[in-house]
């Protein structure tokens, strides 16, 4: 998040957004929500915060991998990559960002300890049914390197395709 706020202090144009932007009461922290991938699940991303604009908004969620859960496993009872992948996925096709948070669009943020994590969660993303484009990858080695993360460093679904934030 610091090198978030470092680069839009290089863009004067861009105004950084907190949950505080959201017309959300103070109850719902930390910033969460149910919803079903055929079980219920619980929602919370480790951050949330948007870009605005010229009055445009661009939410994120952002997932800080430690490489602790594995990224599938048997079944959705159990924590995992591909469960979170799905949540985010059902939270997008039910429509509670826009419901629960008044967040047009997001999309999720995943950063992770190395690149081959990265592309095990890459794979895990691509076998959704929908909803693949709402997902960014990175690992933070990567991130480190790079000063401005507002740049086309964040890995899509799309082989060796990479996108900016903000547009």
């Amino acid at each position: 998040m610091v090198s978030v706020e470092l680069g839009c202090r290089q863009r004067p144009d861009i105004r950084l957004l907190s949950t505080n932007d959201l017309n959300v009461p103070k109850a719902r922290e930390p910033f969460q929500w149910q919803v079903n991938i055929g079980t219920k699940c619980g929602v919370i991303p480790d951050r949330v915060f948007g870009f605005e604009i010229n009055g445009k908004r661009w939410w994120y969620f952002l997932e800080a991998d430690r490489a602790t859960m594995p990224i599938t496993r048997a079944n959705l009872e159990q924590t995992s990559i591909q469960r979170k992948l799905l949540a985010y996925e059902a939270t997008w096709t039910q429509g509670i960002h826009r419901r629960d948070f008044g967040i047009h669009r997001f999309r999720v943020l995943t950063v992770s300890t190395d690149p081959h994590r990265v592309g095990g969660m890459i794979e895990a993303c691509r076998k959704l049914n929908q909803g693949r484009g709402l997902f960014l990858f990175n690992d933070i080695n990567t991130l480190k390197s790079n000063p401005d993360l507002l740049l086309p460093v964040w890995q899509t679904v799309r082989k060796g395709e990479k996108v900016a934030l903000v547009d």
